[in-house]
């Protein structure tokens, strides 16, 4: 049986700054709902992305920004980095891990700087927050691993 993640919910603290931010870095505006003045519903989709972001008012008691190591997989980091810099968002520089494993959660202490030195497929990471503090990362894929 085929299960596809669909959506993320972000705790954000202001809905249309954080609509402002999503849309500026080109995530499409799927929907924006306002049933009252407790309940609206904002969903946007990453390019390219099969699945989407929602926020809003009364969608979520999580506290904002509280959402960390969100992912998006890119096929040119280098070029993903520069188009979101363009476009407001504050990427940080390149990294790799310590062990070639995984970014390591915020701390850093087996983060590297730099890409990937051979600039294997899952190695080199950039990081950026949204205004409320959710943690994003780029990570770059050119070929998947078989199977996925």
């Amino acid at each position: 049986m085929d299960m596809k993640l669909e959506v993320v919910v972000l705790p954000v603290g202001d809905v249309d700054r954080a609509k402002a931010f999503y849309e500026g870095l080109g995530f499409r505006l799927d929907a924006d709902f306002v049933i009252s003045d407790d309940f609206r519903v904002v969903q946007l989709t990453p390019p390219g992305s099969e699945a989407s972001i929602i926020f809003g008012t009364g969608v979520t008691e999580a506290e904002p920004g509280s959402m960390q190591g969100l992912q998006l997989v890119v096929f040119d980091i280098e070029a993903a980095r520069a188009d979101l810099v363009s476009r407001g968002a504050p990427v940080s520089d390149f990294f790799h891990d310590a062990g070639g494993i995984f970014y390591h959660a915020p701390g850093g202490e087996q983060r590297l700087p730099g890409l990937e030195p051979s600039r294997a497929d899952y190695g080199s990471w950039a990081a950026f927050n949204d205004p409320d503090g959710n943690g994003w990362v780029l990570q770059e894929i050119k070929n998947r691993a078989p199977g996925r």
